[in-house]
Order: C-alpha cells, then structure tokens, then sequence
C-alpha cells in the first residue's frame, strides 16, 4: 500500500471514531435532559375558565360578561371594546393587556395584576379590585367610578382625567403616579393616601382629608385643585389659586 493510500486510510478512522464519539454525546445529553417537549402555547381556542391561558391572544369586541377567569393568565392579550362586565378575575394575570375602551362593570378582581395595560377610557365602574396592582399601567380618561380599590397600587401610572367619583381608596398608593386633571373628590377613604412624587396638574382634590397622607409637597398641593373644605397636612398653606374653575 502506498503512503499518500495509508495516509487517506488513517485520516478515515479518525473521522469515524470522532463522529461516534459526536453521536455518543448527543445520546447521552438527551438521555441527561431528556425528550425535546414543545413550546408551551397560549389556549386561545379554549372556552372562558379558571385558570385559562389566553396569553397574547387576541379577544377584541366580544361578550364575555358573566364569566369566571379566576386565576387565568392573560397576559397582553387585546381586550379592545371587549365587555368583561360581571365577571371574576379574582388572582388573574392581565399584565400589558390590551384594554382600550374594554369595561368591567360589576367584575372582581382582587389582587390582579393590571401592571403596564393599555387603555383609553376604560370602565371600572363598581370593580371590587382590593389589593389589585396598576403600576405603570396607562388608563387616561378610564372611570373607577363606585369601585372597591383598598390597597390598590398605581405606582407611575398614568392616570389623566381618570375618574374616581364614590371609589374606596382606603391604603391606596399612587407613587410617581400622573394624576393630572383627575377627579379624586368624591373618593372615600380612611386615613391617609401615598402621593409620593406623584403628579397632580389640576387634580380635583376638593373636599378631600389629605390630613394624614404622605408624600405630598406643597408644590404638589399649588398644582392641584382644592377648596375651603379641602384639609392639608400640617404645615401647608391654602394656594390662592383655589378654588379651580371647571373645565
């Protein structure tokens, strides 16, 4: 055999055994990792439920008053000009859900998660949300009208025009929050509320006890719009600008 034919036979025995060996690895990470299991995928084919994964799924100009999403995950999914009213949403997750001009009149939704959704005008009137998160959630114009929100948190969320008229705010926070020409002045609650570094360009506060809450400057109370009923914290003093003319 000549040298250059030995020399071919030799490189081929070493390729083999390096390509059994190749083999051999991948048979045992696959043993070790075990079978390849395909991406997990959102159910939105599936009926309303408890528990249901309706993530990113689009869910615009339905009906679906009535019922149960306990638990359900729905993160961005697109609820626009979806009616949600009545239903339960206690737990859900709907965090960067899309629910421009959506209402849920009537629903529960205690210790959801709304962080980061997208609306315009949309209709929480009479939610019964305790404990519900809003952080950083984008709500202009929407109406909390009536609605059970202790302990809510809408830490930097943007709140303009948003109406809170007959809402239970007892613990609620709004820290780094826009409040901007919001209407608070009818809310209730007991105690004091977080306002820290929150913004509050001609928010109606008028007839409010803002006696104990924290985080307020008074460059925040020069901003907003009170009356002669409108208690401030120690220390304050009445803007001359107030009372505010209506818009």
């Amino acid at each position: 055999m000549s040298i250059l034919a030995a020399l071919r036979d030799r490189s081929a025995g070493m390729a083999g055994r390096c390509l059994g060996l190749l083999a051999s690895g991948v048979v045992l990470l696959t043993l070790a990792l075990g079978p390849a299991r395909p991406a997990a995928a959102a159910e939105c084919s599936n009926d309303p439920g408890p528990g249901v994964d309706w993530s990113k799924c689009a869910k615009k100009m339905i009906m679906l008053q009535g019922n149960d999403f306990k638990g359900a995950v729905l993160v961005e999914a697109d609820f626009t000009l979806t009616d949600l009213s009545r239903t339960n949403l206690d737990g859900a997750n709907l965090e960067e859900a899309v629910m421009a001009r959506a209402w849920l009149t009537g629903a529960t939704a205690e210790k959801a998660n709304f962080n980061r959704v997208e609306g315009y005008r949309t209709g929480f009137d009479k939610v019964t949300a305790a404990g519900a998160t809003f952080a950083a959630a984008e709500l202009q114009r929407a109406s909390f009208k009536d609605a059970v929100l202790t302990n809510a948190v809408f830490d930097k969320a943007e709140l303009g025009r948003a109406d809170f008229s007959g809402a239970e705010l007892t613990g609620a926070r709004f820290r780094y929050t826009n409040l901007s020409r919001a209407d608070l002045s009818k809310a209730k609650f007991e105690g004091g509320l977080d306002f820290s570094r929150a913004f509050l360009f001609l928010t109606r506060i008028e007839g409010l006890d803002l006696s104990s809450s924290t985080g307020l400057e008074q460059e925040q109370v020069d901003l907003a719009c009170g009356n002669a009923e409108t208690k401030l914290p120690p220390g304050f003093t009445v803007p001359s600008s107030w009372p505010c003319p209506f818009d």
